[in-house]
């Protein structure tokens, strides 16, 4: 492994012992082995923390509840890899995700970043009345999400942190500032992440504040009007 360069895996948990491992182990079975694994719990009343604990290759980290950004932003800090990748606790990758992925930026040294697709799934252990019920695309989708990055540890730090005013949207944000910046990226076209849809997803305990979405999106428009003056 002395040729590939530390990978550093951020993994933000907040009461996700249910799925928790399953990530954890998503990451370390990744045919790219230079990988530490970094969770972050933020403020976990369940049992999210024994999870964590019970794989010897995780550093664990505890924090009183601050959200999901500062839960990455806590992680960045704590990384020691110049790549980073980030993966929500209920998701899980492909295992050629990284090798992928770290191929393609050696390749093009001009990309700061690489995504890639997407695919969603129902939780299995879901009542068939609740799945039949869900909305979703069905086939792979090109995933601009945390969990399908992995970025060059200097391309981050020009952008900055993730913002921990918002409940939602704090990587779209983030993202918007890679364009505000004009850093070039790269799409896979292989699916590299499998995500999650269950009862408790972020997105849906999360309903009230998606006016975050329009305060990122009119932050955003606001930047690009002045840029233009």
């Amino acid at each position: 492994m002395d040729h590939q360069p530390l990978v550093s895996v951020i993994i933000p948990v907040y009461n996700g012992e249910r799925y928790l491992g399953e990530a954890i182990e998503s990451v370390l079975a990744q045919t790219y082995r230079n990988v530490e694994v970094i969770v972050v719990d933020d403020g976990s009343t369940d049992k999210s923390a024994d999870v964590a604990k019970g794989f010897a290759d995780v550093r664990y980290c505890f924090q009183p509840n601050g959200g999901i950004g500062a839960a990455r932003n806590q992680g960045t800090d704590l990384a020691r890899g110049g790549l980073l990748s980030f993966l929500d606790a209920d998701d899980r990758w492909v295992k050629d995700k990284l090798l992928w992925q770290t191929e393609a930026l050696a390749r093009d040294n001009e990309s700061a970043m690489v995504f890639g697709h997407a695919q969603q799934f129902p939780s299995p252990e879901l009542p068939e009345t609740i799945k039949s019920s869900m909305i979703y695309a069905p086939g792979p989708m090109p995933g601009y999400l945390g969990g399908t990055i992995l970025i060059r540890r200097e391309a981050f730090d020009r952008v900055g942190r993730f913002s921990t005013s918002l409940q939602v949207g704090e990587f779209i944000d983030w993202y918007l500032r890679t364009i505000d910046l004009g850093l070039k990226n790269r799409m896979l076209p292989e699916v590299v992440l499998e995500r999650r849809l269950h009862t408790s997803n972020h997105g849906i305990n999360k309903r009230n504040e998606k006016s975050d979405y329009a305060r990122v999106m009119k932050a955003f428009l606001d930047r690009r009007r002045r840029a233009s003056q």
